[in-house]
């Protein structure tokens, strides 16, 4: 089985769609699928980033203008089309989506008989009604409105099928725009890879870099922007040590993850400035990778996500594999399968939420710790290991042949 996957970036630094990408690799290519990955890119840059080697990456080069253009996809895909078994799209509002759905109706018209590859659309969370309610992105949900009647509307009702990470992304969906009528909607999972084992290496790296991990300490690892809620977490953190008998005793935070350079992170670090309370318990340490961030992820006592909006969210898993427990919000999508297993503690996004996620933290014994550690390692294995994830990708890639 061969699969082309249509991305308009492929650059690690990118988010959750390419980092979703090449998780799967190497447990579809033991499945026996072949995947091409086709991108807006360079051939230096994709070099750079070091794909795995079974997974063959074709580089157009850079787009134009904010919708991704690219004037070399449409006579690529139409020499190179009929090479695979299925086409999957990953991502909305950009020019892929638009330029594949054309070629493909296009080659119909001219061969009524032409074998053509089933071609699925990934949302990968594009469709969560949070992007057209938040008032900070007013101005992108006008413009995301009008596309989606003119254009993206129209491709979405027109490929095979849509496919959904969890059952909560595919529940939301429905709710964003009029119009919705997919061909199918198919909930094909989520999963991650195996972490690496905590080792003692790692753990003294990190210790060694930032030595306020020595303690006990919860952990955000994420990126540094409003949707996270990062200000909810420093906020409700500084109402916790005020009204704390002892602060002393609480553990420390520390906030991972690119942006701090941001308009948001300088405001973040203005608020910690502001707060005397905060400066010794918590600390931003920017982006963390290879044994940093696994050195942190180990040495935490639990991890927390008090966003508004997540549509799996990787760090979220991988903290469960770490047998972390996890904090988070009704907001990112795999939360009913963390509430019902018990691994982590689930609250809305406000303050108020985010408050009572730690203090409830804070409450349980030593005992009921190391319970809930056992349950997210569970919630990981049944849930979102890559291994299962990659079989249920494979069966309905097969299904649809």
């Amino acid at each position: 089985m061969k699969i082309l996957h249509i991305i308009a970036s492929a650059n690690p630094e990118s988010g959750g769609l390419i980092q979703g990408i090449r998780n799967y690799e190497e447990a579809l290519h033991l499945l026996g699928i072949q995947r091409d990955l086709l991108c807006f890119e360079t051939p230096s840059d994709i070099l750079e980033w070091q794909f795995p080697v079974s997974l063959k990456v074709i580089g157009l080069g850079t787009s134009k203008t904010g919708w991704q253009y690219n004037e070399k996809l449409i006579p690529w895909l139409k020499n190179n089309i009929h090479n695979y078994d299925h086409v999957v799209l990953d991502g909305l509002w950009s020019y892929h989506t638009y330029a594949t759905l054309k070629v493909v109706e296009t080659l119909k018209k001219e061969n009524l008989s032409a074998k053509l590859p089933a071609v699925f659309l990934m949302p990968h969370g594009m469709l969560d009604p949070w992007f057209q309610r938040d008032k900070s992105r007013r101005i992108k949900a006008i413009r995301n409105f009008f596309y989606w009647h003119l254009i993206e509307k129209k491709v979405l009702n027109a490929v095979d099928g849509l496919l959904f990470t969890c059952e909560e992304e595919l529940i939301l969906a429905r709710t964003t725009f009029s119009g919705y009528k997919p061909k199918q909607e198919l909930n094909i999972g989520f999963g991650i890879v195996e972490p690496p084992i905590c080792t003692k290496v790692m753990l003294d790296e990190f210790y060694r870099q930032f030595p306020i991990s020595k303690g006990k300490y919860l952990l955000f690892l994420s990126r540094i922007h409003p949707k996270k809620g990062v200000d909810l977490l420093l906020k409700a953190y500084c109402q916790i040590i005020i009204e704390s008998d002892q602060p002393e005793e609480l553990p420390n935070l520390i906030i991972a993850g690119p942006g701090i350079e941001t308009d948001y992170g300088q405001e973040l670090l203005k608020y910690l400035d502001a707060n005397l309370v905060l400066r010794d318990k918590v600390q931003f340490v920017g982006h963390l990778s290879g044994n940093l961030k696994w050195g942190a992820i180990h040495g935490c006592e639990a991890f927390i996500l008090p966003s508004h909006q997540e549509n799996f969210g990787i760090a979220v898993a991988e903290a469960l594999a770490c047998s972390k427990p996890v904090l988070i919000t009704d907001k990112v999508n795999i939360y009913r399968e963390i509430e019902s297993g018990l691994g982590g503690i689930i609250n809305q996004d406000t303050l108020a939420g985010t408050t009572k996620s730690i203090l409830d933290w804070l409450s349980l014994s030593s005992l009921e710790k190391e319970k809930m550690e056992l349950n997210s390692r569970l919630v990981y294995e049944k849930h979102f290991n890559i291994a299962n994830a990659a079989k249920k990708y494979f069966s309905v890639m097969a299904a649809s042949k």
